[in-house]
């Protein structure tokens, strides 16, 4: 499959509906210049960068978002480019030095997989675990069912799972770490009802599904998982189905859900999406303060551009914000900055002529959205990913689309935030080892848990490890340096018992 034309829709996601309803959306009025102006003048400051544009041999088109690793620098995957033209993983400095560690297919029949589509997780060993969106040994060429794979920070590979159909196919959601030490991630199709599934697997390779969508008659349990999972402070996970429930409204496939699921696989259903309150789920959800999650869908809502919406775990659903073409269209994934608002991205809108090409945007938590960047082609088309923030405060990102040869680029937005510091994973038992990023923490002097003293290992200027003090309760993390003074956690840490 060449994903240079792929499009979300035609890449085995199976919802004919959203593939139609995208197609009718590539045109949007140009932009009054009034108008645009004072959107622009009432933007926040901030600074976008162009860190890096690919040029095909050294990977193409980034469809997934990045990763800050232990070491400080950021991580990601393309799912075209490369020696072999299926894609690889990468690594990218702050300032845009761009490395290749592993290209995709380098095995007879892609037995190690082709077209990576998720962003990667970094597990406590250190490796970075992903999967691939098709090959594996279960097919001809890298036709596969897909993999999961381990990958050292020098680029060793190692193939963990190839989906057989049986087992499930084609993953198109990230992997999560668990702290229970295990991954958890779903599968997009296959499994018992072809509807997809949600597994667990562990570091060696050992998967169990948990869960094979559309169990239920109707498929009123969801189908075709898409999106991230997440595992929230009271232990479960929580995410979404791209299509399923109720199929009224988004005939044939159902317009979605949100669900929650325990670690041993009990699903209940949170939410079904009817069109009018957003369709078709793609980025899954995050948890917000107040234990709501927040997440997003590409169509639907008042003028059928997409949504933000909250829900909290007894099932309460609010629309936040309804998107409208000139304040951006199909919102794709969305996270919590260390400011308290939330940064996302769209895939098309802003007004920017007959060529949509995305934007980047600010929420503040009562649901107000602000523009803070358009792209324009030349300097990135169409991101299909989030954002993530490194713990320099800067927001990084990557595009599809775009760029000096138009394979995608890989670029910042700095909104002036300072420097924090983040734990992984955030929560934990007293005495557990957490191990905290950050940037300039050689020399750290003390690390507290809300206020508690800890002890703690400065490993680099990047890294420190520390254990869960007797008494700490949930709250912030703050690490003292001689640099840049106390830094605090972007997060509450969460003290389990």
């Amino acid at each position: 499959m060449n994903s240079r034309t792929m499009e979300l829709g035609t890449m085995k996601l199976r919802t004919k509906r959203l593939t139609t309803k995208l197609a009718s959306m590539s045109v949007f009025p140009l932009c009054i210049a009034l108008f645009c102006t004072a959107i622009a003048a009432i933007a926040p400051a901030q600074t976008f960068h162009l860190l890096h544009s690919f040029t095909g041999t050294e990977g193409a088109d980034p469809y997934a978002g990045l990763i800050q690793g232990t070491d400080g620098n950021l991580y990601g995957t393309t799912t075209d480019g490369g020696i072999n033209g299926t894609g690889n993983v990468f690594r990218i400095t702050p300032g845009g030095k761009v490395t290749s560690l592993y290209d995709f297919c380098s095995q007879p029949n892609c037995t190690d997989g082709a077209t990576p589509v998720t962003a990667l997780v970094e597990g406590s060993d250190g490796n970075f675990y992903g999967t691939t969106q098709s090959g594996g040994i279960y097919g001809t060429d890298h036709g596969g069912f897909g993999t999961i794979f381990k990958v050292t920070p020098s680029g060793t590979l190692t193939t963990l799972h190839s989906f057989s159909g049986d087992d499930g196919a084609y993953p198109y959601g990230p992997l999560m770490l668990a702290t229970n030490g295990d991954f958890y991630g779903t599968s997009n199709l296959g499994g018992a009802n072809g509807g997809g599934t949600l597994f667990t697997i562990t570091s060696s390779g050992g998967l169990t599904t948990l869960y094979n969508f559309c169990s239920q008659s109707g498929c009123v349990d969801g189908q075709y998982p898409v999106g991230a999972i997440v595992q929230a402070s009271d232990g479960n996970l929580y995410g979404t189905t791209h299509a399923g429930g109720d199929y009224a409204p988004c005939n044939p496939d159902g317009c979605g859900t949100v669900f929650k699921m325990t670690l041993s696989g009990k699903l209940t259903t949170l939410h079904t999406f009817d069109e009018t309150d957003g369709a078709y789920p793609y980025g899954g959800v995050i948890e917000g303060p107040n234990k709501l999650f927040y997440g997003t869908t590409p169509i639907g809502g008042t003028s059928d551009d997409g949504t933000i919406f909250t829900i909290d775990s007894s099932a309460t659903f609010n629309t936040l914000h309804s998107f409208s073409g000139p304040d951006g269209s199909q919102p794709y994934a969305i996270l919590l900055g260390s400011d308290g608002n939330f940064y996302g991205t769209t895939l098309s809108g802003y007004g920017d002529g007959p060529y949509p090409r995305g934007s980047v945007f600010e929420m503040t938590p009562d649901g107000t959205v602000t523009n803070l960047h358009t792209f324009d082609g030349r300097h990135g088309k169409n991101p299909y990913a989030g954002l993530v923030q490194h713990t320099d405060g800067a927001f990084y990102g990557t595009s599809f689309f775009g760029g000096a040869d138009g394979d995608g680029i890989v670029y910042s937005v700095s909104m002036g935030l300072p420097p924090f510091v983040e734990m992984q994973p955030a929560s934990g038992n007293i005495g557990v080892a957490i191990t905290i990023l950050g940037t300039k923490l050689k020399g750290a002097t003390a690390v507290s848990f809300n206020g508690t003293p800890a002890t703690f290992t400065v490993v680099s200027s990047s890294e420190i490890i520390a254990n869960v003090p007797a008494g700490a309760t949930s709250g912030t993390v703050t690490v003292t340096t001689p640099k840049d003074g106390t830094l605090n956690s972007n997060v509450a840490f969460q003290v389990t018992r």
